[in-house]
């Protein structure tokens, strides 16, 4: 059967060494990346991806953040080199990679807008990835809305990414997170943040036909249904009087109804149980496959995504994407 992996990672070479030029000091995280089976060696990756028969990728820059790597004035170019990049394994490798999403530098919102739309209509981008937040900073503030206003005009999806880094502690007084957990827990929990934070600001009133793309089958949304739909009705029955601005809210929906409104993919690292989740959250018909490769396999995600059908292993993404 014929598969479509909507969120999966590379670094190209040429990002790659123009990530190094920027960088003051090597990162951790982004060397263990390049060095990945597949990651960044185009020709290693094509021998992984022909293994699966009828297998193709939807390919997308693996973190960090470009605006995490560069400041305002140099992030602009990194990003371009980084769209070019994989534009360019698209053009070589249509049957394989049919498409890209784009990297943005968000941390300069004017130049971050530019560059979706050059990506979109220049390169052929089938969309754009942002993360949870912005070097900290919150994904619904009105700079960044304008990101989700372009992304309504030009009809495409935006990926939504999760991000937490190690540094941030599990409690105060703590300088680091212990025993991986910012990655296990903290990261699906950003993503639900981060939905929940775009959910009160109206995304999709504002625009209703709007596409995110959640990662890890929608972080925990899928197991808080009872929450969301019982415990955010009372909204602002929590809060002492001086703080009742923290639940002013511009949505005009049921919460549980905004939610479900996003779409998520079924790259869950091997867990049945949290595609289940998802599918009963969302609905098959906003469920994508996806593997998170090179950090997941290829084989374990269409594994654990048997059975889901063609509309989630192919057709949803293909609809969306216009391929």
């Amino acid at each position: 059967m014929r598969t479509l992996d909507v969120f999966n990672h590379c670094l190209p070479p040429a990002f790659v060494e123009a990530c190094r030029r920027e960088l003051e000091e090597p990162l951790l995280m982004f060397e263990r990346a390049v060095e990945m089976p597949g990651m960044s060696n185009l020709e290693e990756r094509l021998e992984i991806v022909g293994r699966f028969p009828g297998y193709r990728q939807i390919l997308s820059l693996a973190s960090p953040a470009i605006e995490a790597m560069a400041g305002p004035c140099e992030s602009p170019e990194l990003a371009r080199i980084g769209n070019d990049a994989q534009a360019d394994w698209c053009v070589a490798h249509p049957d394989r990679f049919p498409g890209f999403i784009a990297s943005l530098p968000m941390n300069n919102m004017p130049a971050a807008l530019e560059e979706a739309r050059r990506a979109i209509e220049e390169l052929n981008a089938v969309g754009v990835q942002i993360y949870t937040h912005v070097n900290g900073g919150p994904i619904d503030s009105p700079e960044v809305l304008g990101l989700f206003a372009l992304m309504a005009e030009l009809r495409k999806p935006i990926w939504l990414h999760p991000l937490r880094a190690s540094t941030r502690g599990d409690y105060l007084g703590e300088e680091v997170s212990k025993y991986d957990l910012w990655w296990a827990f903290g990261w699906p929990h950003e993503t639900s943040v981060a939905a929940g934070r775009l959910v009160f600001a109206g995304i999709f009133d504002r625009w209703p036909d709007l596409i995110v793309i959640t990662h890890h089958a929608g972080g925990t949304l899928p197991m808080m249904e009872g929450r969301i739909e019982a415990g955010l009705e009372l909204m602002g029955t929590r809060y002492p009087p001086e703080q009742m601005e923290a639940a002013q809210t511009e949505l005009r929906e049921r919460p549980i109804e905004a939610f479900r409104r996003f779409h998520a993919d079924t790259a869950t690292f091997g867990s049945r149980l949290a595609i289940s989740a998802g599918v009963s959250f969302f609905g098959k018909e906003r469920m994508l496959f996806a593997s998170d490769f090179p950090f997941a396999g290829i084989g374990e995600a269409l594994r654990v995504s048997d059975g889901m059908g063609g509309a989630v292993l192919t057709g949803n993404a293909e609809r969306l994407l216009g391929l």
